[in-house]
């Protein structure tokens, strides 16, 4: 087991029953923390927790939680994957939803954001130095946390960055997961002040010259709630702004050039129907039409020559589908709620009852 599972805390109430020191890097090291999961008014920590730091393949510390369900019989474990720029707290509301339901729920915090340690000094630098970093921290987190401390069967469930790396890491991942939730994934780019062609040149050269820490703005794009690609729900996106600017430790910044870089790079991988036919996992992809993020015809054109895959277009919703409109919101549940743990589901949570 790793240096940093000794962290790990066990939590029935929104309170930890032990005080766990906070050692993040913007932390003070006087002050004892109650938990290292933050809250606000309107959006409470789950209660019937784990969390801690668990150390991925080089070392770096990464947060994560686990959030387990009431149900006597877990149905399974979703594994969420986050978008660039997003935390555990963001997903609250769908973690109480998936729980809900009879399953447990483990994520982490992606290396370089939220309150996995940064990988540059100034901490609101979005950096990444492999994609392939990403599927290895994964892979680290199955290991060292999802299959010791959660239940059978594992189902992935990624938005947007999250998803290509889901994308990425799928054909490797047939013998762990039994089906996937990719949410907007992102395998295109629009909506920026430079095509995505110019972004993708600028980057691979700015990165070739060994400037690839380098943004190409300082400060992210700031929108009026009428004006955002992300979400037409007002008050969830308020909610997130809150959580933000309550917590400005967990936000980043722009990204790298580097991280441009490799973004494309994977996408340029992902793509092509070498790698779609190589993923046999059973996959539905839920694209929002109105996504001012990945343009819907790159998701659309995805799912052609994805063998093991299903479009479900969700008209009218915009990029972070999980915090929409409840029209567009609980569409996405359901679709995720039929094809998550599936049907066999309650005959096997009854076959595991009898054995115990």
């Amino acid at each position: 087991m790793d240096g940093y599972r000794g962290q790990q805390t066990s939590c029935n109430s929104p309170r930890l029953r032990y005080p766990l020191q906070k050692t993040h890097p913007s932390a003070r090291r006087d002050i004892v923390m109650d938990s290292i999961l933050y809250s606000t008014p309107d959006n409470p920590v789950p209660e019937n927790r784990i969390e801690g730091f668990f150390e991925s393949f080089d070392g770096r510390r990464l947060r994560y939680a686990v959030f387990r369900s009431e149900q006597t019989v877990a149905k399974g474990t979703v594994v969420l994957l986050h978008g660039r720029n997003e935390f555990i707290e963001k997903y609250f509301e769908t973690i109480r939803d998936l729980t809900a339901k009879g399953l447990w729920v483990a994520t982490f915090d992606l290396r370089g954001q939220g309150e996995s340690e940064r990988l540059l000094k100034d901490r609101r630098r979005g950096h990444i130095r492999h994609f392939s970093d990403y599927e290895r921290d994964l892979t680290a987190f199955l290991d060292k946390i999802v299959l010791p401390d959660t239940r059978l069967p594992f189902f992935l469930l990624a938005h947007s960055t999250g998803a290509l790396i889901a994308l990425s890491a799928a054909p490797r991942l047939a013998s762990r997961i039994e089906r996937m939730v990719l949410l907007a994934p992102f395998v295109g780019l629009t909506g920026q002040s430079a095509s995505a062609s110019m972004v993708r040149t600028l980057s691979s050269v700015v990165s070739a010259i060994g400037l690839g820490g380098m943004q190409f703005s300082k400060k992210n794009r700031e929108w009026a709630f009428a004006d955002n690609p992300l979400t037409g729900d007002e008050p969830r996106y308020r909610r997130n702004v809150a959580l933000a600017t309550a917590y400005p430790q967990l936000v980043l910044g722009p990204p790298t050039a580097r991280w441009l870089r490799e973004a494309f790079g994977a996408i340029g991988r992902v793509i092509t129907p070498e790698h779609l036919f190589s993923i046999t996992i059973p996959t539905i992809l839920i694209a929002p039409t109105r996504d001012g993020i990945v343009p819907y015809a790159d998701q659309e054109r995805l799912a052609r020559y994805f063998r093991a895959a299903q479009l479900i277009p969700i008209h009218g919703s915009k990029h972070e589908i999980l915090q929409e409109r409840d029209i567009y919101r609980n569409a996405a549940l359901a679709a995720i709620n039929a094809f998550i743990p599936g049907s066999d589901a309650e005959a096997n949570a009854q076959a595991l009852e009898v054995e115990s």
